[in-house]
């Protein structure tokens, strides 16, 4: 699947250089990027990278004939009933921006470790990098308005954003309980936080708001 959906990647992406099937095995030889992981901190250098490196993966279609998660599905147990839709889209997504996903090197951004491509819509992986961004000592403020930086997230209505605070705090809770390890349990608090922000019925204590884009909706 990486081997047909990589004809899509950006050029953010390490190169695909060859794809062999043998004795069925699939073998991938991708270019070796030499770089280090991105520091997400709030006024770090990287920060504006990775907003390029995202912005120029906001324009790629996810390949119709390719077999890829649909966004709809994949959040349909988390999201609120009737709102999976919401998620629905034609846009490459690569929905996880840990740090480490993210490689700096030569002055930008490359986009590695492609384990969940998807399929779905455009504003869901500036949703997924501020939570990262929160992670990283953003306020909850300070991460949407980074989203904004993207016009996907800024066209989009304010109950879909909802939606997808509440999957998303919902996502994390289960994680978190499913495996309460110190880091879990902190990106649950965190995905709790940035769900209330985007105006989500969470129903742990604490939390803040957050305003969404000034203008007309899409």
């Amino acid at each position: 699947m990486r081997s047909a959906v990589r004809r899509r990647w950006p050029r953010t992406c390490p190169r695909l250089y060859w794809h062999l099937e043998l004795d069925g095995w699939s073998l991938l030889g991708y270019e070796v990027v030499d770089g280090r992981h991105a520091d997400y901190a709030p006024g770090s250098p990287d920060l504006p990278l990775v907003a390029a490196a995202l912005t120029e993966l906001q324009g790629i279609s996810a390949p119709a004939d390719v077999e890829i998660k649909q966004a709809e599905e994949r959040w349909a147990p988390y999201a609120p009933e009737g709102t999976a839709r919401y998620f629905a889209g034609d846009v490459l997504l690569h929905t996880d921006f840990a740090p480490d996903n993210v490689l700096i090197t030569g002055g930008r951004a490359r986009l590695v470790d492609w384990a969940w491509p998807t399929r779905g819509a455009a504003w869901i992986d500036p949703g997924a990098l501020a939570l990262r961004l929160m992670d990283a000592g953003h306020s909850v403020e300070e991460a949407v308005a980074f989203a904004r930086r993207f016009p996907s997230w800024c066209g989009v209505a304010p109950e879909v954003l909802a939606a997808f605070g509440a999957a998303t705090a919902a996502l994390w809770r289960e994680i978190a309980e499913q495996n309460g390890t110190v880091w879990k349990r902190a990106m649950a608090q965190q995905a709790a936080t940035l769900g209330r922000a985007l105006g989500a019925p969470v129903s742990e204590a604490g939390g803040a708001s957050a305003s969404h884009c000034p203008g007309p909706r899409r």
